[in-house]
């Protein structure tokens, strides 16, 4: 591993990679430019501005008049300096890392372009120009670039921060949005068709840089003592930090930080120690986890003094190690989301920031959430808190690049998936609450405590995490429709009443069969050869046998009170209720 300077400042590193961004896009402007110029396709683009501009009409004008405003220089500065303010000033909790991502990608891009230009002078299209052409060359549009990065750049905050489909719809517009621009500028005579696809792809590949760059949390490990592999205490009159902000030391009793050493860096652990300090929580002991030990010695911790809280910062497999533990104790957790899925964090609706995130949740109240404990052959029973499944999915789970999980976070996923897409299909029995078994044919089956994938993809609509069962699904979709009809159904998110088969029945089909569903306390899976398994993401040896139960309200996790909603009068859902309305969608 290297050193803690050189982890940190990795991801800042990344931004080296814009310089040669710009000369990519300017060799592929020379290209253009030159030997390619007379090659189809691009010897078609002086008919296709011909044609738009003989075709020209009232109503497409306005609307490209409107999308020429939008991505001017004057609006993509003010708009950006607009949604900076709004970051920084309107939330509780300033977001200034989210605040400097995006200023920067918009001014990144707009840098790209410039040096770009200086290098590539392509005329403008030979047709009547709807605004005035400025002295720069038409490869790549500056307007279309600039929209990706703003509009594209608020896709992503919104992507994070909002929920259901109030988020598929803001989401969705934002990136219709450069399109939109990309259009108008042909239209107008602006630039080519391949002007414009240069500029799409500056932008996004800019978003893309400065996002990896300046939006994901630094890596490394944490100041002091914890850097060294020994766990930090910050109690009061100790050494390391001790209790600030004028709180008595213990104020609050002890906590056990659990941190992952990759997902949460040096700057997220010292805001981390301080939100702990300014609720009242001095005593910190951190443990640091491993391969080894995946909640590094947290049973040895809590067991050892009397810990009233636990935070976990780090993915949700450093959440289920840690909820294995926890389950039963009576020990609550506080979830800090600093890893590649978090899926557990976004379905209970806590905040993606990491500070934001411990502080809301410290300022609700301990809710019971059911775990999920499984036993199989070739593991030891252990519990999960997201979802188990065999087949397909862990499959993509177990073959996920390391590497390109690192640097492309989720998108790893979908690089392993596309290996997977024709692996056979598997054989299996599933027997629910003790019922006779049902005989199946499924590419994966899925077993969740929380619904949602990433993206608010609602795998599971019917699912809760106190509801005190666990939701089932069979995926076995056939060929491309199939796929197509699934994703189709999933993205919908169509809800459904749980299916409890009698034996010899079937749960609650959709797609086209696609999927089946299924609800049971106690799910056990066979199947005809061993297939790869994963618990929350995270890869277990291949086996034939997966016995799932649930434990009702096992595990106390600090959430958020839920907003009123409503009239004025309604009162406020409090206790386990509270997880089923921050799971509820929109």
């Amino acid at each position: 591993m290297s050193n803690a300077h050189d982890a940190d400042t990795r991801p800042g590193r990344l931004l080296l990679l814009l310089p040669l961004q710009a000369a990519c896009v300017a060799g592929l402007g020379l290209l253009v430019c030159g030997p390619l110029a007379g090659r189809w396709p691009l010897s078609a683009e002086d008919g296709v501005n011909r044609a738009l501009a003989a075709r020209r009409g009232v109503p497409a004008t306005a609307l490209s008049d409107v999308m020429s405003v939008l991505a001017g220089t004057g609006s993509v500065i003010g708009l950006t300096l607009a949604a900076c303010v709004a970051l920084v000033w309107v939330p509780r909790v300033p977001r200034w890392r989210e605040a400097v991502f995006l200023a920067v990608s918009v001014a990144a891009q707009s840098a790209v372009f410039v040096l770009v230009t200086l290098v590539v002078e392509r005329p403008r299209p030979d047709v009547p120009h709807l605004d005035g052409a400025p002295p720069t060359s038409s490869f790549p549009s500056g307007h279309v670039g600039a929209s990706v990065a703003l509009f594209g750049g608020l896709a992503v905050l919104a992507a994070g921060r909002l929920r259901g489909a109030r988020r598929n719809v803001v989401v969705g517009v934002l990136l219709l949005l450069p399109l939109a621009v990309a259009g108008s500028r042909v239209y107008r005579g602006m630039h080519h068709p391949s002007d414009v696809v240069a500029g799409l792809l500056n932008g996004a590949c800019t978003l893309l840089v400065v996002a990896y760059a300046l939006l994901l949390p630094a890596t490394g490990a944490a100041p002091g003592p914890a850097a060294r592999g020994g766990p930090p205490a910050t109690r009061s009159g100790g050494g390391g930090g001790g209790g600030g902000g004028g709180t008595p030391s213990g104020a609050r009793g002890r906590v056990v930080v659990v941190r992952h050493p990759h997902a949460c860096g040096r700057e997220t652990a010292a805001r981390v120690r301080a939100v702990l300090r300014g609720h009242g929580y001095a005593d910190q002991v951190w443990e640091q986890t491993s391969v080894e030990e995946p909640c590094g010695a947290l049973a040895v911790r809590t067991a050892e003094a009397d810990a009233s809280l636990v935070v976990v910062c780090g993915g949700d497999g450093t959440v289920r190690a840690c909820a294995d533990v926890m389950a039963g104790t009576g020990i609550p957790l506080a979830i800090v989301p600093c890893g590649t899925g978090n899926l557990l964090a976004r379905n209970l609706r806590l905040p993606t920031d990491p500070t934001a995130a411990l502080h809301e949740a410290l300022s609700g109240e301990a809710v019971g959430l059911d775990v999920g404990r499984v036993d199989g052959d070739g593991f030891t029973p252990t519990r999960f808190v997201v979802m188990a499944g065999a087949g397909f999915d862990a499959a993509v789970v177990r073959d996920a690049s390391a590497r390109l999980k690192e640097r492309l976070g989720w998108a790893a996923y979908v690089v392993s998936a596309l290996r997977h897409l024709r692996d056979p299909r598997m054989r299996l029995s599933i027997r629910l609450d003790g019922a006779a078994p049902l005989e199946r044919r499924a590419r994966m089956v899925v077993i969740g405590n929380v619904g949602s994938l990433q993206g608010g993809l609602p795998l599971l609509p019917d699912a809760r995490p106190d509801s005190g069962r666990l939701e089932v699904v069979l995926l076995d979709p056939r060929g491309a429709g199939g796929w197509l009809a699934a994703v189709g159904h999933l993205a919908s998110g169509t809800r459904g009443g749980r299916a409890r088969p009698a034996p010899g029945g079937s749960g609650r089909r959709a797609a086209r069969g696609a999927l089946e569903y299924f609800s049971a306390a106690r799910i056990e899976l066979g199947f005809a050869r061993a297939q790869p398994r994963e618990l929350d993401g995270d890869a277990f040896p291949a086996g034939r046998r997966m016995t799932v139960e649930v434990e009702p309200g096992a595990l106390r996790v600090y959430l958020p009170v839920p907003a009123r909603s409503g009239t004025p009068d309604e009162p406020v859902t409090d206790g386990a209720q509270g997880a089923a309305a921050l799971t509820a969608g929109d």
